[in-house]
Parts: C-alpha cells; structure tokens; sequence
C-alpha cells in the first residue's frame, strides 16, 4: 500500500459512509465495567472505566466509531453527574478511575462546565481520575476541571501516529506538533498524559504500520508522556471498509499486535507504561487453535508489564513474534 493517491476524505463524506448509530439515553452511561490496571505506581490496582453518553466529538477521524453511542444534542446539565451515579452505584469499589465519552471531556458541547463541581464531588474516593481529550481542545478548563479534585488528573490524547502524511490523513485536525504543545501544557498544569497510538492505520503495510507505532511510542515518551496504550486498527465506521476494499486498509495480523507490544515494552523500561488494547483481539488472529493463550500472555504482559516468552505454534513458521 502507498500513500500516493490516498484519498482525503471530507467531514460530509466520512459522515455518509456511516451506518445507524445506536440507541443510547443521555441520563445513562452506555456502559461500564471494572478491571485491573498496572498504575504508575507499580501496582496492579482496579480501575473503573464509565462510557458516558454525550454528545459526539466534533472532529470527524476517518478512523473512528466511538460516535455510534453519542446523541446529536448537548446532553441537560445534570445528565454526566446522573450518569457517574449509576454506574457507580452498581460497580464495586476501585482505587482509579476512567472517565471516557467517546470524544473529548473539555469539549463543552459535550460535558457541560456547570457540571464538573457536580463531577468532581463524585470522584473525591477515587486516586487518580482520567478523562480523554483532543490535543486542540487542552486549555483553561482542563486546570479549571483539576483544582476541583481531591485526586490526581490524567488526560489521554489522541497521538495515533507520527507519521506525518497518514496524520493527516486521518482527518483528525492536528499535527504532531499539536500534539506536543498539548503534553507541555499539560504537564506544565501538574497533570499526567496518556495516548492512544494506533497499531497499521489506513495507508500503511504491515511492516510500515509496525514500526511507524513504535516510532509513535517513542515520540510520545520523549515529549513526557508516561503511559501509552497501542491499539490495533479496525474497520467498523463505513469508511474504513470502503478503504479496505479499494486496498487502502487492511487490519494488522495478531503477530504484528504482539511484535509491536514486546519491542513497545522494552523501551518503556524506565520511562513509563505501555498497554495494548485486547478489545475484540480474537478478529486480528490468525489461528484459532492459539489464540486464546497468545491473548493471556497480552493480558498478563499489561498487568506485569514484562516480556514473556512468545508462544510456539505451527500456524505461523512454527512460532508466533
């Protein structure tokens, strides 16, 4: 695959490609759950991730489908708060917490300011509080928003790659150096980073996409961020099957996952943590005889965070990388 002639699809286009988004109640989160998580402080501790229903992110990645549980309308002031009590009240007990709304948490069209005092009365049990946000939208609020907790505030941006031509090319409405303004600002405030790099996005082959994700985690790194979580890209939106039938895209293969998060987690030594994202693993594998030991080993490299042995099987050469 090359970038040469890759098409550059418009906010309009991107939108009509979409299939039906779902359901979803503004006064609910769409879901929520527990689970563990290596913290920064070299404990495996329980983590709750709410998946808040709010109004969709305003930029348009070619990549994404978080829109498919956000409504059209700024959600009533009341709705968040609502939310994290209901999920709260039927979640067990964890030491951090992750506030995600498929979109960007300072984003007043999507979490109205009237509500973070709400908000923050609500997260005073928790350790560390973690929202997601656009690195264009890192401003006043985000110190704002973290004078008001009794914990410590981490915000996950969107690196996805530092590959400039497919940056671009994602529609998402920033450039590395965005990026890089954003995690100064933000560490500058006293608050943590996280990012989101995307593991083959469209326009990449395999090889490309593998090591264009470590160049990624390594960028991210030397700027200061301290955790970064690999995601394996995936069709789903619309868009991303037109690309993949016209070659543009293809999903990378279970072996690439696991090369990316081995190389990732060595040179994380020292610097900060590394996760890869095992949502729905089982599509990228190629075997389904090893799959559900290969996806424990993955499991057991992001709690412990150290390299385990690959595991053998005859699928591929005799051994899976």
């Amino acid at each position: 695959m090359s970038l040469a002639g890759f098409p550059r699809w418009t906010d309009a286009e991107i939108v009509a490609a979409r299939p039906p988004r779902n359901a979803v109640d503004p006064r609910r989160p769409y879901a929520y759950l527990v689970e563990p998580e290596r913290s920064s402080a070299g404990r495996v501790e329980d983590v709750a991730t709410l998946f808040l229903t709010n109004r969709e992110c305003p930029f348009r990645c070619l990549m994404c489908d978080l829109w498919k549980n956000t409504t059209t309308e700024t959600v009533p002031v009341g709705a968040i708060p609502e939310q994290i009590d209901y999920a709260l009240a039927r979640l067990p007990p964890a030491q951090h917490i992750k506030l995600y709304n498929s979109g960007n948490f300072f984003d007043r069209q999507a979490i109205p300011p009237e509500d973070y005092a709400a908000i923050a009365e609500r997260l005073a049990p928790f350790q560390t509080i973690i929202v997601e946000n656009h690195p264009r939208l890192c401003r006043d609020d985000v110190t704002r928003f973290r004078h008001m907790l009794d914990g410590e505030l981490e915000v996950a941006l969107g690196l996805e790659t530092v590959h400039p031509e497919v940056l671009a090319a994602l529609n998402k409405r920033m450039t590395v150096g965005d990026f890089d303004r954003a995690v100064e600002f933000l560490l500058s405030a006293g608050v943590e980073v996280r990012t989101f790099i995307l593991l083959k996005p469209p326009g990449l082959d395999e090889s490309a996409g593998a090591e264009w994700a470590l160049k990624s985690v390594e960028h991210a790194f030397d700027v200061g961020v301290r955790c970064c979580s690999v995601i394996p890209t995936r069709a789903g939106n619309g868009v991303m099957e037109e690309l993949e039938l016209d070659g543009l895209f293809a999903p990378p293969t279970l072996s690439s996952v696991e090369e990316v998060f081995d190389a990732a987690l060595r040179m994380a030594s020292g610097r900060g943590r590394v996760f890869v994202d095992l949502w729905d693993i089982e599509r990228f594998s190629e075997c389904e005889r090893c799959i559900d030991v290969r996806k424990e080993r993955l499991q057991r490299m992001n709690l412990e965070q150290m390299v385990e042995p690959a595991i053998a099987c005859d699928c591929v050469a005799g051994r899976h990388v």
